[in-house]
């Protein structure tokens, strides 16, 4: 279905004009990656061309998804399992860092665990990276299903002569 943005409300939700009929597109529909408003996808008076998930007569809504027709990144990124790849780290977090791995400012990200930041123990992940500091990091594995990405800078380390390459 093609239709025109009329409105981006205050709670996330896109609405649509498809024909005289108001459709709507929740923020998790509007791409795979993850967006901090949808006007980072979307303007009011663009024409999007979209999904409808689903007709509900009752409540007269009409649900569209702007990424069932996008390809999912996560299939992409699940083929390149070993790659070594360098990115920034984005947040810190108990646990360990996260490290975008795709160039684009929305690019997926992953995170490393303490375990995976260095070969000593790392109580605080703050003690071994910075936030923005570029990381090498090996794609340990992908699960697109589960939206679930694991990454390690101890086993990038090891491997980065054979196959660096930067992103």
């Amino acid at each position: 279905m093609t239709g025109t943005v009329t409105e981006i409300a205050s709670f996330g939700v896109t609405f649509v004009d498809i024909g005289g009929f108001t459709a709507m597109i929740n923020i998790p529909e509007l791409s795979w990656r993850h967006i901090n408003s949808p006007s980072d996808i979307v303007t009011v008076g663009q024409e999007i061309t979209a999904e409808i998930l689903d007709v509900d007569m009752a409540s007269e809504r009409v649900p569209l998804s702007l990424k069932a027709l996008q390809a999912d990144p996560m299939q992409d990124l699940a083929r390149q399992v070993g790659q070594i790849v360098t990115g920034p780290v984005t947040k810190l977090v108990p646990f360990g860092a996260f490290v975008r791995i795709e160039e684009s400012e929305n690019g997926l990200e992953g995170p490393v665990h303490n375990i995976e930041l260095a070969d000593g123990h790392v109580e605080r992940p703050e003690d071994v990276v910075r936030l923005g500091e570029a990381l090498t990091v090996k794609i340990l594995e992908v699960d697109p299903t589960r939206r679930r990405i694991a990454l390690s800078h101890k086993q990038a380390l090891d491997g980065a002569p054979k196959g660096h390459r930067h992103t």
